[in-house]
């Protein structure tokens, strides 16, 4: 981007920095001129929030973690059972040009280990801070997959008055993090909303990245943060304004932001931008897919075929990587809905051509195992899609588990003609994902809980309805 006027030096700019609020100022982008003089460096041993398990793989993790200041910072890790053998991860100087954010890999690991992590802030323990983290175990060609849960829920709007609508707070019920922590998840999906940036967020970066920071600094979130592997989509509210489409004149910005405070394996592929990037975690792949880098205008007319949600590249991949997957479980998630009839908004009815293309692919392949994720609605709801009859044969319905919100104002839903009966729900909840069984009884149940942990609704999916016998 050029220097613009935002990103020049002024004495007013240097007071502000210098201020109490000078270690929270963070850039989008790398290219801005921050002395380290400006921000102080941060007192040993402590964090501003972290550290978060990232992507977690059988031989590797990824941490991240923020430090409220300049400082050096590592991490020391070991198996629980076997102190004696600790390692420390590379040494990382975390400073204002990169929100004073590191991503600390944990290398040379064991399949299927609990390894206890401690943080070091320049050269002292973070207290109470320490993490463990379970590697993935090997399975493949050795026996049955094992049982295993994902988390998922979107839209976790936290209340700032400053900054927020008038009239009643929008936000609440931040206590779902503690059941969520209590679940000891394999992993932990969000689809996006993860946070809201504001009007006034969204006239720069720099306002994008106060709003990432004060986010990332909410004790009950950041215990929950620390507890659980987490991987991450966006939606509008955490891409740019509400709405937003390919458009967004910062979204290079976003999508710095977005990698530098997630720790997914991947952004994208090649040179197609995005926050689009698969997960394996046992005998699931879970395609996470990125509905705003590409998106066309919603006020372009649904049937002209150059509208997409998508866009062709990201699709390319998807198709691709659909056809390599051997996982027993496909599982597409995005930011909005696939397939409620009745969205009058941003959902993928609205792009019928796109979705039109790629469901007909779908049955043209007859790709078994697929399953869909989604938030965005302020609801939760399962989705049954009939298919039509191809070459003579029905193909099995495609179901959508759509989960929202974690934080925001619930919704009371629409008339979604696709609705399982009974799933609706108008209330604060997260989703789980629990896979279980073995052989032919290999099941994937979902379940909708409360803001207290309580089971609203299960549904039970067996390899039949996943069109695999």
């Amino acid at each position: 981007m050029g220097a613009a006027p935002h990103s020049q030096e002024t004495p007013a700019r240097r007071r502000f920095l210098r201020s109490g609020l000078g270690a929270a100022v963070l850039l989008a982008s790398g290219d801005w001129p921050f002395p380290a003089a400006w921000a102080e460096p941060a007192v040993p041993g402590t964090l501003f929030a972290g550290p978060m398990q990232g992507y977690v793989a059988a031989r590797s993790a990824v941490v991240w973690l923020q430090t409220p200041g300049a400082a050096e910072v590592f991490l020391e890790y070991a198996p629980v059972d076997a102190a004696q053998t600790r390692k420390r991860s590379s040494i990382i100087k975390t400073s204002a040009a990169g929100q004073f954010c590191a991503h600390l890999v944990l290398d040379e690991l064991t399949p299927g280990t609990d390894y206890v992590c401690t943080a070091h802030v320049n050269g002292q323990p973070a207290a109470d801070r320490g993490i463990t983290v379970r590697t993935q175990k090997i399975w493949l060609f050795r026996g049955p997959p094992p049982d295993f849960t994902v988390l998922t829920g979107s839209c976790a709007y936290l209340n700032d008055p400053p900054f927020d609508r008038p009239g009643k707070p929008y936000g609440g019920g931040y206590e779902i993090y503690e059941p969520m922590t209590h679940e000891k998840a394999d992993l932990m999906v969000w689809l996006g909303d993860n946070l809201y940036f504001r009007e006034a967020d969204t006239l720069s970066p720099e306002g994008m990245a106060l709003r990432y920071r004060q986010t990332r600094g909410f004790a009950p979130l950041d215990q929950f943060l620390r507890s659980t592997p987490q991987v991450a989509i966006w939606d509008d509210h955490d891409y740019g304004p509400n709405d937003s489409d390919c458009s967004f004149e910062f979204k290079d910005d976003a999508l710095k932001l977005f990698k530098t405070y997630w720790a997914n394996p991947t952004y994208g592929v090649g040179d197609v931008a995005g926050v689009f990037t698969k997960v394996s975690l046992f005998d699931a792949d879970i395609f996470l897919l990125d509905d705003r880098w590409w998106r066309s205008a919603d006020a372009t007319a649904p049937g002209e075929r150059g509208k997409v949600m998508f866009g062709p590249a990201q699709m390319r991949w998807l198709r691709n990587a659909l056809l390599f997957s051997r996982a027993r479980f496909k599982i597409i998630a995005a930011g909005g809905q696939f397939f409620n009839d009745d969205d009058a908004y941003e959902g993928w009815n609205q792009f019928p051509v796109e979705r039109a293309e790629f469901l007909g692919w779908l049955q043209q392949y007859r790709v078994p195992g697929v399953l869909f994720l989604s938030g965005d609605r302020h609801i939760t709801e399962l989705i049954r899609y009939p298919r039509p009859a191809y070459s003579g044969k029905r193909d099995y319905p495609l179901v959508e588990f759509t989960c929202s919100p974690l934080n925001s104002g619930p919704a009371k839903g629409d008339d979604d003609p696709n609705r399982v009966p009974g799933t609706l729900v108008t209330e604060r909840n997260y989703g789980v994902l629990k896979f279980s069984g073995d052989g032919k009884n290999r099941s994937l149940e979902l379940v909708t809980k409360s803001v207290e942990g309580k089971v609203l609704w299960s549904h039970k999916l067996g390899l039949s309805d996943l069109g695999w016998i």
